[in-house]
């Protein structure tokens, strides 16, 4: 239902059963998908695509134009999937001449006063807590959980199902499966919690921890550990999604800790 103190540019596209609520701004240029309801002062800006069931709260401010200095209004989008949340004073850019468009998936929550600046690829059931800081050009892959005042340097890549702990500052990728923790940000073990939730057997979190101890613990350089795993790991998803998150790092993975513990 359209209050009669919201504003919708007539170009919107909005389907019959969204809610938006007073004092809400939604721009020329925008889709917005069935069963989503938009909070009080949210500003929906051009170029926004939003899916089936969300939910964004006041003070969000969706698709405004990326905060970069190359940007020259070329025609970009910013999208975001069915069931997702956006909480308070989130702010997600659309992209650039780079990637074109910023996307955040389905079933995501991204906690309040996040950013997810131009070009981010955000992957589905992903969960960023409040103050969580994404430049552009990142990648995160699927049910990646960034706990609390997390920042994310420029052209990083975080792999699927990984976790970093709050306050961290990400500047090289992080590979699937692990948690990162700890000035700077190194390997701390896997994920196993967050494996065990999402049906990971025990079997396969014990494939992933050996693969990770050969990587990370056994004094090997990331070529020789690489070379390592494909001769004595039995090729599996798992295994191989690892092997080419490192080798395609552009950035270069996060080391391992080398501290007491």
């Amino acid at each position: 239902m359209n209050q009669p103190l919201a504003y919708v540019h007539p170009g919107a596209k909005i389907a019959k059963n969204v809610v938006i609520e007073p004092f809400t701004t939604i721009h020329n240029n925008v889709v917005i998908g069935e069963g989503t309801w938009i909070g009080s002062n949210v500003t929906i800006m051009e170029g926004a695509r939003i899916g089936k069931n969300c939910n964004i709260f006041p003070g969000a401010v969706i698709s405004a134009p990326p905060q970069d200095l190359k940007y020259q209004g070329e025609d970009t989008t910013a999208e975001i999937g069915d069931n997702t949340t956006i909480r308070e004073c989130v702010t997600i850019n659309r992209g650039t001449i780079d990637r074109m468009k910023t996307v955040i998936g389905n079933n995501c929550l991204i906690m309040a006063y996040s950013h997810v600046a131009h070009d981010c690829f955000v992957g589905n059931f992903c969960i960023f807590s409040n103050n969580t800081n994404l430049a552009g050009h990142i990648t995160v892959g699927d049910y990646v959980v960034l706990a609390g005042l997390t920042a994310v340097h420029q052209f990083c890549t975080i792999g699927n199902h990984a976790f970093v702990t709050g306050g961290s500052l990400v500047r090289k990728d992080v590979p699937p499966f692990v948690k990162a923790a700890r000035e700077p940000l190194s390997y701390v073990g896997i994920n196993s919690v967050g494996l065990r939730r999402r049906g990971f057997t025990s079997e396969k979190i014990s494939e992933v921890q050996n693969i990770y101890r050969i990587l990370y613990q056994r004094n090997y350089n990331t070529t020789q550990a690489i070379e390592i795993i494909e001769a004595e790991m039995e090729a599996t998803p798992e295994r191989d999604e690892i092997i080419m998150a490192v080798r395609n790092s552009s950035r270069g993975i996060m080391k391992g800790y080398t501290g007491m513990y």
